[in-house]
């Protein structure tokens, strides 16, 4: 699959060119909160996204490095996909993406459970969230 061409060199235009949909971010928010995901998990999602859309998204994500897929032990037609470490980097900006709409938008009446946390000690979180996802990269490069 070709990238896509940059619409400009504005730095916010050239990242929406990646997750600038409303499908990306939550595949990234999946990876994050669960993990290493097979794409049959990513379906199951509270979102319903639809699997030709699921499937080109991950292939956007992988292209441009903001995930990694990984063969599935022991089954060679399944996969799974995680955060590569550019992917890891974008978790401070989901975050306080996730805080503004709970601020803002959201009408939930009891709020996400991460986000409880989050709001506890938003710079613990990140880093324990960050520093598991980026030792889960270097075991898989070992």
């Amino acid at each position: 699959m070709k990238l896509s061409e940059k619409r400009s060199d504005c730095p916010i235009s050239s990242s929406l060119d990646i997750f600038g949909d409303r499908w990306s971010l939550l595949i990234v928010r999946d990876l994050m909160l669960y993990e290493s995901r097979t794409y049959g998990d990513f379906t199951k999602s509270a979102e319903k996204i639809a699997t030709n859309i699921l499937a080109n998204r991950l292939q956007i994500l992988e292209n441009n490095g903001i995930i990694i897929k990984l063969p599935y032990p022991d089954n060679k037609v399944k996969a799974l996909y995680k955060l590569s470490p550019k992917g890891v980097a974008l978790i401070p900006a989901l975050i306080e993406i996730a805080l503004w709409g709970e601020k803002y938008i959201s009408n939930a009446e009891e709020g996400s459970p991460f986000l409880k946390e989050v709001k506890k000690n938003k710079s613990k979180f990140l880093k324990n969230v960050m520093d598991k996802l980026s030792a889960e990269d270097e075991a898989t490069i070992d």
